[in-house]
């Protein structure tokens, strides 16, 4: 077995902090949400419009990044040039659409320790569409650690004796949703991710190959804008959604810090992606499961339990197991290399 170098995984100071970073934002993201819900797991304001004015503020932080190095007027002619990218980009935005409003809902189901490690079965779902579509065959090894995943997930809604604790029930909070319902809009988001992301690896390595990977970055946040406010129009509240009296919901401090915290972590995850590696996202991942469950217990009063600790426990083996041998191109260019290093920034959507 290879023996892990903690200077290679950490090279500098700026590398460590970066890997904190990245956890903690990840973290802050299921917590915010829950912050910013009433007593009652509902939220006092449009989730829509949230997830609609943070896709505008990704969009002017890509262009202002892409105009670093190039002139407005370039951007403007990479769009022009490109337009059938701009127009393909519509699938993961309409994917990422629904990804990112589900989010909001699936957290007022369930507490944030039990949407994270369930959220880890896009590992399986991801596994799973890599072999059907691409003929990436996983090995045994990565089979048993699906399994594992899979059953650790399932562990954590096995009711263990939680003697006498009033709150058992927060994890499933919401009592206007059944759980086979919750369960149900749970996977869906699931599914969108997991396929996005397999349709981002198609376009990257096709018709978007040879765009700036900024400028794919503003393909996606103008189509996903799109989506948001046909969504508004077909709830019938585009317009009362930008009334003031909504307005002002949206501008309260836990949402403004919402709608930031899910921006950065956009920003973070690239540099991340092209600093360090894929050991140290293994590790990431599990730690943000653990964080997770420690912040809800302090700020939430959601008591960890024993299924909740075994759980955690055995979706970190198994994610640790995974990535042992992840699944990856066996033949790739230089060129190709980038691009899944595109990919990779462009699926790590919240």
């Amino acid at each position: 077995m290879t023996r892990i170098s903690w200077r290679e995984l950490f090279p500098s100071k700026l590398s460590q902090i970066i890997f904190v970073t990245y956890i903690l934002l990840f973290v802050n993201q299921g917590i915010l949400v829950t912050a910013s819900q009433k007593s009652d797991n509902k939220y006092d304001y449009n989730i829509v419009t949230v997830v609609l004015l943070t896709e505008v503020l990704k969009l002017v932080i890509s262009s202002v990044l892409y105009c670093r190095e190039h002139e407005p007027a370039q951007l403007i002619k990479e769009i022009a040039m490109n337009r059938k990218v701009l127009l393909l980009y519509f699938v993961p935005a309409f994917l990422y659409c629904l990804y990112n409003n589900l989010a909001f809902i699936n957290l007022s189901s369930f507490d944030p320790t039990t949407y994270y490690l369930l959220m880890q079965l896009r590992v399986v779902v991801t596994g799973v569409l890599f072999q059907v579509i691409f003929s990436k065959f996983l090995s045994r090894k990565q089979w048993i650690s699906l399994v594992i995943l899979t059953a650790g997930c399932m562990l954590k809604q096995i009711p263990m004796s939680h003697a006498g604790s009033a709150s058992a029930a927060y994890s499933i909070k919401s009592q206007s949703l059944d759980v086979s319902t919750s369960a149900i809009l749970l996977f869906i988001q699931i599914f969108c991710s997991c396929f996005a992301g397999v349709y981002n690896e198609y376009l990257l390595k096709n018709q978007g190959s040879d765009v700036n990977i900024f400028v794919q970055n503003v393909f996606m946040y103008l189509d996903s804008i799109i989506c948001n406010i046909i969504l508004l129009m077909l709830n019938g509240t585009l317009f009362n959604a930008f009334q003031y009296d909504n307005l002002v919901k949206v501008m309260h401090y836990k949402v403004l810090l919402v709608m930031l915290n899910n921006a950065t972590v956009g920003i973070v995850t690239s540099v991340f992606l092209k600093t360090l590696n894929s050991i140290l996202k293994t590790f990431a991942s599990a730690l943000e499961l653990v964080l997770t469950a420690l912040l809800s217990w302090i700020l939430f009063g959601i008591p960890v339990y024993l299924n909740t600790i075994i759980a955690i426990c055995t979706v970190m083996y198994a994610i640790y197991l995974y990535s042992q041998n992840p699944v990856i191109n066996t033949t790739q260019s230089k060129g190709e290399e980038k691009h899944d290093l595109e990919e990779l920034l462009q699926i790590e959507e919240v």
